[in-house]
């Protein structure tokens, strides 16, 4: 079936004199993840409650697994999951207790004592929400996401405040939706996250899609090899600068975060060996080098850019 479960089509959303959304477009097929990526105040989280039906939009159109979430709200969640940062549940129920409440509202749940297995929560079973980790409340969130058999779920940073077992652990429950046949949109600051799970990835900024497609598709293409290398000490740019023009290298350099570097430019041995000798001279360790094309990091930054958000 080609029809899309999720269907973004040309939708603005406006708040006063400010446009959250302008005139956002993609779509999300059948049994895939789709990750929606942007800076802080991109428009993520107002374009995703459209989606859910909270909100509606001021232009444009949104179809949802068939439905128009802006009429008919209550059809569209009853079809969806929601996983919402903030856990969304009361705090002084315990986890079991929460899990079959949410089961009642559904027609055919899953099994709330299967969930607190699958998400290693029965040795919290009877533990109230306040008392809970932030991971804790982090997999509560996803079981009571999932609890209806969604057809659609969309996850809002579902790893943030787990360990690295957890987080393996919500890796592996996606990829198994996602064979089910459920759609997964996710939202996450990790891009590591969003380049090992995603199929299709939508990145937003300043409300606007600015680019999507698949994870090689962003990292590859029109993207130039580099040379990518991490130091121990932090390297005199500068310094590297006015030694590549007196070298007439053909190369720039920049640091894409503390102690992470790219080279950019015409990728050969003679240039592996010039970033080698220049850290001797600057008696810089290298702990690491690569050449290679982009990750999905450097893409997000060079398209959004390295500013803070607020």
């Amino acid at each position: 079936m080609n029809v899309p479960v999720l269907s973004v089509d040309n939708v603005t959303k406006t708040f006063g004199a400010v446009t959250a959304v302008d005139r956002a477009s993609f779509t999300a097929k059948q049994g895939t993840v789709l990750a929606l990526l942007g800076p802080n105040g991109a428009g993520k989280t107002t374009t995703i409650e459209m989606c859910e039906g909270f909100t509606r939009p001021t232009s444009g159109a949104i179809t949802v697994l068939g439905e128009n979430p802006a009429t008919h709200p209550q059809r569209v969640r009853d079809r969806i999951g929601i996983m919402l940062q903030g856990g969304g549940s009361y705090s002084g129920v315990k986890v079991r207790e929460m899990l079959k409440l949410s089961a009642s509202y559904n027609a055919h749940p899953h099994d709330p004592q299967w969930l607190m297995e699958l998400l290693g929560l029965e040795g919290v079973a009877n533990t109230t929400y306040r008392r809970l980790s932030g991971g804790q409340k982090q997999r509560l969130s996803l079981a009571l996401a999932l609890i209806g058999r969604p057809e659609l779920v969309f996850l809002d940073e579902p790893t943030a405040g787990m360990d690295a077992q957890s987080r393996n652990a919500v890796w592996d429950i996606v990829s198994a939706l996602k064979r089910d046949g459920t759609t997964i949109v996710l939202t996450t600051h990790l891009m590591d996250e969003a380049e090992s799970l995603a199929d299709d990835i939508v990145i937003m900024d300043h409300g606007k899609v600015v680019a999507e497609g698949t994870p090689a598709d962003l990292t590859s293409g029109s993207f130039e090899e580099q040379v990518s290398f991490s130091t121990a000490q932090p390297l005199d740019l500068d310094e590297v600068a006015r030694n590549a023009a007196q070298s007439k290298l053909d190369a720039t350099f920049t640091q894409v975060r503390p102690l992470r570097y790219v080279a950019r430019g015409t990728v050969s041995p003679n240039l592996v060996a010039w970033i080698a000798q220049e850290a001797v001279d600057q008696s810089v360790l290298i702990r690491d080098m690569q050449v290679r094309h982009k990750d999905l990091e450097e893409v997000f930054l060079t398209i959004t850019g390295k500013e803070l958000r607020s």
